[in-house]
Parts: C-alpha cells; structure tokens; sequence
C-alpha cells in the first residue's frame, strides 16, 4: 500500500485521505474534508482495459428493462421542463438511450462521452438540462467534470445524475458496487452536499440513487 501522503482527492483537492478499506484487488481512501472515497491512481485501469469493459456492456436501444431503468432520471427531469428544451447527455456511452427519450418527448439532444461520442465542440454551449447517469463514480476528477457541467447549465436548469450512493462503512465492505473495476469515486449524501454548497446550487435526492443540482 503506497503513501497516503501521495493522495489527493479528486473531488476538493484535499490530501487528508484515510485508508477506508481494501479488498483482493484495490484499496479505497475517503477523504476527511468532502467525504469522497476514491481508489488511488496507481490502482485503476489504464484507459484500454476500461474501453474494454465498456465495450462488453449491452446497451440495447430497444431493452425495456434499460428504459424503465434510466426512466427514474428521465421522469423527474421531464417534469421540470416548460415547453421543448435542450439537452445534454453527458457520458452518454455507446447506446445513447436517454438521449433518445428525451428527443421521442420532443426535446433536442446532445451527447458527449469521452470513448464514444467525443465531440468536444457540445460542451461549448448551454443546456436546459443536463443528464449524467452512471458516469460520475468512473471519474478520476469528479470536481472539475461538475464544475463544468454545473457551468454548462442555463439558470434554473438541472443536472441529473444517477449513481449508487456509500451508505457507511460496514455496508461498504460487501458492496457489489464496488467491485466494477471501472468504479473509481464513490459519493454519500455527506458528499453531494458538499458539492452542492460549492457550486452554489439546490440539490434534491430522489429514490436511493439519483441526485439533481439546480443552477441558482
């Protein structure tokens, strides 16, 4: 186990990281100012390894599993909008279905992910609403990913993002969540929170894995 004195959280940038646990493959360190645990860089996936694990996913288009599945972000964000809105689909992956959703509901859509959809030109304008949803906990640099996003946003607009919340400790321990290799920062309430008090947004937990910040 390397020096926790290397560590820097990629949340706040805090370097007070404690050891939270470790299994057969990784440790896990929370840092002590915004609670984020995260797993050190020397023990994630290179780029490749985590494409290809991406890769294997399927993502039908036509899964109805999946639609009722991204429906606990689509549903609460839809109620929010007025009238035809844009969107973004932020780490949209290689089946963008959300972003389909929204544009069979009549909104127009953009999507961005880092492997699949890698045009950088729409993060260059402002959104309505912005969906995030299971990309955050694969994020080396979560702090500086919200911050542009949060800035992408038009005022009053909101950013959707689903993610499996750390409850406590013990829970933590036998967590399947966890156990994804491409899972690299995993956020509690205590965390969003805090994320929320620095970009100066409201935020709204819905059911036990979907958070929404609103641009004041």
């Amino acid at each position: 186990m390397q020096n926790p004195q290397t560590l820097q959280c990629g949340l706040c940038g805090g370097e007070q990281l404690e050891h939270y646990h470790q299994d057969k493959f990784r440790d896990y360190w929370q840092c002590q100012g915004c609670k984020l645990v995260s797993v050190a860089k020397w023990q994630r996936l290179t780029p490749q390894a985590e494409k290809a694990i991406y890769d294997s996913h399927e993502n039908d288009l036509n899964d109805q599993g999946y639609r009722r599945f991204l429906s606990r972000v689509f549903e609460p964000v839809s109620a929010r909008l007025v009238g035809v809105s844009d969107g973004l689909d932020f780490g949209c992956g290689p089946g963008p279905l959300l972003a389909k959703m929204f544009s069979e509901a009549g909104h127009t859509m953009a999507v961005y992910d880092l492997y699949y959809a890698n045009d950088t030109s729409v993060l260059e304008r402002t959104y309505d609403f912005i969906t995030c949803t299971e990309v955050i906990e694969h994020l080396a640099q979560p702090g500086k990913v919200l911050e542009q996003l949060i800035s992408l946003l038009n005022p009053g607009a909101p950013l959707a993002m689903m993610t499996k919340l750390v409850i406590d400790h013990t829970r933590f321990a036998s967590w399947h969540y966890k156990n994804d290799q491409t899972h690299i920062s995993f956020f509690s309430r205590e965390t969003f929170k805090y994320i929320a008090k620095q970009l100066n947004t409201d935020i709204e937990f819905i059911g036990n894995d979907v958070i929404i910040l609103t641009k004041r």
